[in-house]
């Protein structure tokens, strides 16, 4: 299938049903009354997010969805009965925008979230509810209003806990098929990783992580050159990014420059994208030089130092080989234990604090 992390579709909810104009009639009982009931609420439209579904291709020809309007009130006082809802299932980790206003109404991040899009109209009254003691026979009814209506821009964020950044060829690819089970394709020429992948990195049978990666950055991605910056999307929801650099570019290209290059292109995009939320730049990175089985020891220390200069970078630097799987483990088990420490302090960010019953105040 396809991949595709960008939809438009427009939601309809329905509207709400009319109210009814209605009197008893019945043998034996004169001036029965007002008996209109109300009309029935139109459905709602929901978002609900999928852990099963990994691209919004199947928005590519189903774009209009509308939930069922309410039946208009009865005589006898029968309300009308309310519309259905329609649920849209996305994948998880969908974003969506109003285009008319450019309001984030949604972000879906679990497994089984469902978040209202679209409010269905309220029900019209019957004349039933317009009956007093100086009106007996009352005429009045109101019509239900219409549901809202919106146009949706439906982002694809996949959710995975470290990201992987660097110009084509860096080996992000080869990483990922390393240390995991996934199998992204693999090339000696550039731009062979055409969409975002993911790898599930299992150190031990209960400790695991996500990796993605996606393609390689070129110089004017932020500006829209390439097809990295069309994915930098999916590293917003990353806990660490892993800034890989080859260290022996087929190109004959200075590895230190190609890493300044990345970093500059970072600082456009989120110069782009920033409105208060966390950007790329503030991200955790680290630094990984990959392909250092081309090299000798003074020669990777060497390219090292460059690089490190280049970018007056003051993090750990790890040196690995994807084809031989020098230094991988090493890194790995490091972004296990990293991960693990952040999960920790979320989770007790997260968690009330719980006072002693010996030190809780009695109750007066």
């Amino acid at each position: 299938m396809k991949f595709v992390d960008e939809a438009t579709i427009t939601v309809t909810a329905g509207d709400g049903g009319h109210g009814a104009l209605s009197f008893r009639r019945e043998k034996y009982i004169p001036r029965g009354g007002p008996d209109g009931g109300d009309g029935g609420d139109g459905g709602h439209v929901y978002l609900v997010a999928d852990e099963g579904l990994n691209t919004l291709a199947d928005f590519r020809h189903a774009r209009r969805f509308k939930a069922t309007r309410g039946e208009n009130g009865k005589g006898r006082n029968c309300t009308g009965g309310r519309g259905d809802d329609c649920l849209v299932v996305v994948p998880t980790g969908t974003v969506a925008t109003d285009l008319a206003t450019g309001e984030q109404v949604a972000d879906l991040t679990s497994h089984g979230q469902k978040i209202k899009v679209a409010q269905g109209g309220f029900h019209g009254l019957g004349n039933t509810r317009f009956k007093s003691s100086i009106n007996r026979t009352p005429r009045q009814t109101t019509q239900g209003s219409a549901g809202e209506r919106r146009e949706l821009q439906l982002e694809l964020r996949l959710l995975a806990d470290v990201g992987l950044l660097g110009m084509p060829n860096a080996g992000k690819s080869s990483l990922v098929r390393r240390v995991s089970a996934a199998q992204p394709k693999v090339a000696d020429y550039p731009f062979t990783t055409l969409h975002p992948s993911l790898g599930v990195v299992s150190i031990e049978s209960h400790r695991s992580f996500v990796m993605a990666d996606i393609p390689g950055l070129i110089e004017g991605a932020a500006s829209g050159v390439g097809l990295g910056n069309l994915f930098l999307r999916h590293l917003s929801r990353t806990g660490i990014l892993l800034h890989i650099i080859d260290c022996c570019p087929v190109d004959g290209s200075d590895p230190a420059a190609s890493a300044v290059r990345v970093v500059e292109e970072l600082n456009q995009h989120d110069s782009q994208v920033s409105n208060g939320r966390t950007t790329l730049t503030d991200k955790e990175r680290w630094l990984v030089i990959n392909k250092i089985d081309l090299l000798d020891e003074q020669a990777r220390e060497q390219v090292r130092q460059s690089i490190v200069s280049a970018l007056d970078w003051r993090e750990p630097v790890y040196l690995i080989s994807t084809v031989s799987g020098e230094g991988t483990d090493h890194l790995v088990n490091a972004l296990m234990q990293r991960l693990e420490s952040l999960w920790a302090a979320r989770n007790t960010k997260t968690t009330p604090d719980v006072v002693p019953a010996e030190n809780q105040t009695p109750p007066t």
